[in-house]
């Protein structure tokens, strides 16, 4: 699992949803060449499958079990930590079965306490994000959920609150207040700057806030960024409107670091 280098922050990121093989592989062979020259605990993210869509069009995935066994390939030959979404109890125990890391549970499906006691009890890592229509203090209830059924393997993370109907803003003073109840709180600089809802039935984003999204985070504290990166992000399949394109990936993880030591 993670390794915490002292006060460093540790990057979750990867594309959208494993689009295939060979596109998954290059990218994160490029993350982890970037993360390790820089000294960054990395954890590699791609969801097998995504259900939370905006138009039936919208792509979900190549299949879950050629989507999972990518994942696994890239574990092993990176050995690399990986996260993946889950969206129902079954696919808890399913994405356990081919050794998944961290068990993902979608801001949309935060308060579901079937979803939580299944990614509970698989005895996985579970980052919960917390809801668009939550509170920081909120997303207590939802970590509580998890550790009542014996796993305290708990991240909470960030991902913006619905502001209007095509909008979201980040209010960073919920980092430090997730913090009080004692997990890791990592902000999704991406998902953060989505503009959902839009009425040609894609999500809509702010990619050239990322850096304003990121340098905040990290100045209020963050212990992990959460990301999304992709080659060329305009032919991404899913959440292309809010990625980063690989190659901006190294120089802001450059200016992330230099935050993170003036702020200690």
């Amino acid at each position: 699992m993670i390794q915490l280098k002292g006060s460093q922050f540790f990057l979750l990121a990867g594309p959208c949803v494993v689009e295939g093989r060979e596109m998954t592989r290059e990218i994160a062979a490029r993350l982890k060449e970037i993360t390790t020259r820089l000294d960054i605990p990395f954890v590699f993210k791609a969801s097998y499958r995504k259900a939370n869509r905006s138009s039936i069009d919208s792509f979900t995935g190549i299949g879950d079990e050629a989507g999972l066994e990518i994942l696994q390939e890239i574990k092993e030959d990176f050995k690399l930590p990986v996260v993946t979404d889950i969206h129902s109890p079954s696919e808890a125990q399913k994405a356990a079965s081919y050794d998944v890391d961290i068990l993902q549970i979608p801001a949309f499906l935060c308060r579901q306490t079937d979803i939580l006691e299944a990614a509970a009890l698989t005895g996985k890592h579970i980052n919960i994000k917390k809801g668009q229509f939550l509170s920081p203090s909120a997303i207590k209830f939802a970590a509580d959920k998890v550790a009542h059924f014996g796993n305290r393997n708990i991240m909470l993370t960030e991902r913006g609150t619905t502001f209007g109907y095509g909008d979201l803003v980040v209010d960073f003073r919920g980092i430090p207040q997730m913090q009080e109840f004692g997990y890791p709180v990592i902000l999704d600089v991406t998902h953060s700057l989505q503009q959902p809802n839009q009425s040609c039935g894609v999500t809509g984003g702010r990619p050239d806030m990322i850096e304003t999204i990121a340098k905040a985070g990290i100045a209020a504290g963050a212990d992990g960024i959460f990301m999304e990166t992709h080659p060329d992000p305009s032919k991404a399949l899913s959440d292309g409107a809010n990625m980063l394109r690989l190659n901006l990936v190294e120089e802001l993880l450059k200016k992330l670091l230099r935050i993170r030591e003036a702020v200690l």
